[in-house]
């Protein structure tokens, strides 16, 4: 079965400016806008927002 675009891949990148990032998948019935998360960015060694690019 093919890969649904309910669920695609998106990448999200630090606000803290060190270029790192998380890739998941997110549903878009649900989540339909940019996606904000608040995870841990090793490069600036604490927790930071994550915001979806696209």
């Amino acid at each position: 079965m093919a890969r649904s675009e309910l669920r695609p891949v998106i990448t999200l990148r630090s606000t803290a400016g060190t270029g790192f990032g998380y890739v998941t998948r997110k549903n878009r019935r649900n989540d339909p806008d940019r996606m904000v998360l608040r995870k841990f960015d090793p490069v600036a060694g604490r927790h930071v927002e994550f915001r979806e690019t696209r």
